[in-house]
């Protein structure tokens, strides 16, 4: 045995493999992306890894596979449990053979997601059981455990890590394989056919084995940590490191560690035994909280329930070592000094950082095609409905130019709703231009252009082709060609196959199609408005590959100081970060660190200051 410096998700991946997994299958969302990137890395060509085209998809193919008896693990981001959920609330009532895992990532913050969703309520909602891991140590051992647990139970269990256990590292002790099974294969029998009979009967089953499990974790004794006080703490996932941090093994006040779901009722109990007060810290909503609430109810018990209800544990946002040992100091009325904890979370004297908002890269070719649909609207009334993705960031200045952003695929079904209303309200046309990258159009792109063609809607798609799934690290999609087990798909005449935008497009029967290289800004803006001049459902096709994997030119831009005249229309209407006004001089410069030589400010200068060689 030896030990690694291992990132959560790489633990995770690891423990997965250790634990004998046949199947991996997933969708990148950061912070979970890093954990079927992994398993590809490592695998030594026993697993089947695969980047499905979205998460509903990616649990289905698990769901598959785990039905033959195979050990299966789904990785996605916890908005993207909202996709899966479909099949995920009907797997339990129809059960697995093979341990099956669904690696969910929370993102308290959020840091990288639309929203701040608590899988545990998933958890109890689907009525399944959740592991919650505060370390990567304890994610790399208890992946394994989880797939036990599926396989006693028959059926599928959700994983939890949080972004600072995903993404934190931590030295763990790499141990040997467990041995590896193989599947027992598809057996035909009616349990596999959800049938509401079936179901019904099988829901006294999950009522059951929820029990069952409860006091299965009940047994988990060691997750107590006795005290001298009649205070007590209890704390899950990640925020349960920052507290033993912060007590540094004080024995003033009982400590109770909550890692899964259902809740461990009789442990909860023995716990709260002679307690007056209990702080409860966890992330992201106060499931925990809620649950002892509702054991002191029921079994009338009169300790007081501190934490997010209470106002004693912020109800947003990431908890840190810092907001832990204050929440302590306060609770154990240790306010004035951190006598608890050896480590000093006081604030640094050094100078705030500065606050930089995201933007998109210096040649960027979103950045492009948003600009020349702006120049070409210029005037007229239009609507832009944006998705997720690194375009997403085309909402801010100077470019101002996804109005709307809802979830991944809803731009092109947003923009339909809004051109319903607004054609009837006004009487007038209005443009509405929906917009979308490549990756999220097979994601769940599809299904709104076919309502849209079905439905004849008046709008245009602008699909963002740049040739991989960026925002999140340049992962394959059906687009490029390649698969997650570097496959390259090939048609019938044995060359490399990629699933075409162009065609799916034209096979729908959109109205008309044209596709230009968004760096060519005369031929986008005309692309743009022959478009304008149609009805129907437009698509307009930006296709030019990501600067990540191909740069779109040669050399550096350059500015003439001579004849520039600190206009700043460069700056101001285009928003490369690659392009800055000097204080002294007040005129343009460009950070040749940044530039990657996309010639679009030669074009944009009205002085022709800028060159590009």
């Amino acid at each position: 045995m030896s030990k690694k410096l291992l990132m959560g998700n790489e633990a995770i991946a690891l423990g997965a493999i250790r634990a004998g997994v046949h199947l991996v299958t997933g969708y990148p969302g950061t912070p979970s992306t890093e954990v079927l990137e992994t398993v590809a890395k490592h695998n030594d060509g026993t697993i089947y890894v695969e980047w499905s085209v979205n998460e509903k998809s990616a649990l289905e193919v698990a769901a598959g596979a785990s039905f033959a008896g195979a050990r299966t693990m789904v990785t996605m981001k916890q908005v993207g449990l909202n996709v899966a959920s479909d099949p995920l609330m009907s797997l339990n009532y129809v059960g697995v053979k093979g341990g099956m895992v669904i690696v969910v990532a929370d993102d308290p913050g959020p840091i990288s997601s639309q929203t701040e969703q608590d899988t545990r309520h998933f958890s109890k909602f689907a009525k399944l059981a959740l592991f919650d891991p505060s370390t990567p140590e304890e994610a790399y051992t208890m992946i394994a455990d989880a797939f036990d647990l599926s396989e006693k139970y028959g059926e599928p269990v959700l994983f939890r890590p949080t972004t600072r256990v995903c993404h934190s590292c931590s030295s763990v002790e790499i141990l040997d394989n467990l041995p590896k099974t193989k599947p027992c294969g598809f057996v035909k029998d009616q349990r596999w056919v959800i049938f509401p009979r079936l179901t019904y009967t099988n829901k006294f089953k999950i009522e059951e084995n929820l029990k069952a499990m409860s006091d299965e974790f009940s047994q988990y004794d060691k997750n107590i940590l006795t005290g001298t006080g009649k205070k007590g703490i209890v704390s899950g996932g990640v925020s349960y490191t920052f507290v033993r941090e912060a007590l540094n093994d004080s024995t003033e006040c009982k400590l109770l560690k909550i890692s899964t779901y259902p809740f461990p009722d009789k442990l909860a109990l023995k716990f709260l035994e002679g307690l007056d007060e209990v702080l409860v810290i966890e992330e992201l909503d106060p499931v925990i909280e809620n649950e002892l609430v509702r054991l002191c109810g029921l079994y009338q018990l009169n300790t007081k329930i501190l934490g997010k209800r209470s106002g004693h544990i912020q109800i947003a946002g990431e908890n840190s070592p810092d907001s832990a040992a204050n929440a302590i100091q306060v609770f154990l009325n240790q306010k004035e000094e951190n006598s608890l904890s050896k480590i000093s979370f006081q604030e640094s004297s050094l100078p705030a950082l500065p606050v930089r908002p995201p933007v998109m890269c210096a040649g960027c070719s979103h950045r492009s095609a948003f600009f020349a649909v702006k120049e070409a609207t210029k005037g007229k009334p239009a609507v832009y409905t944006g998705d997720i993705g690194c375009y997403t960031l085309g909402n801010a200045a100077p470019l101002n130019m996804v109005d709307t952003c809802l979830c991944m695929g809803a731009g092109i079904t947003v923009a339909q709703g809004l051109a319903r209303i607004e054609q009837a309200r006004t009487g007038q046309d209005t443009y509405h231009f929906a917009f979308i990258g490549d990756s999220t159009f097979f994601h769940t792109g599809v299904p709104g252009v076919i309502n849209a063609v079905y439905n004849q809607t008046d709008i245009i798609v602008v699909v963002l082709d740049n040739h991989t799934t960026a925002m999140t690290g340049n992962q394959p999609h059906p687009g490029m060609g390649i698969t997650m087990m570097d496959n390259v798909t090939t048609n019938k005449e044995s060359r490399p196959s990629k699933i075409s935008i162009e065609n799916i497009c034209t096979g729908i029967g959109v109205s008309a199609l044209i596709k230009v290289n968004p760096f060519d800004l005369n031929a986008s803006k005309e692309a743009v408005t022959k478009l304008m001049a149609l009805k129907g459902v437009r698509v307009l096709l930006f296709d030019a590959p990501c600067i990540m994997i191909e740069k779109p030119g040669e050399g550096k831009a350059e500015i003439d100081l001579s004849n520039c005249n600190g206009c700043k229309l460069c700056l101001q209407k285009y928003g490369c970060p690659a392009i800055s006004i000097e204080s002294d001089s007040g005129k343009a410069a460009i950070n040749t660190a940044l530039c990657v030589g996309c010639k679009v400010c030669v074009k944009i200068c009205p002085k022709g200051a800028i060159s590009c060689k």
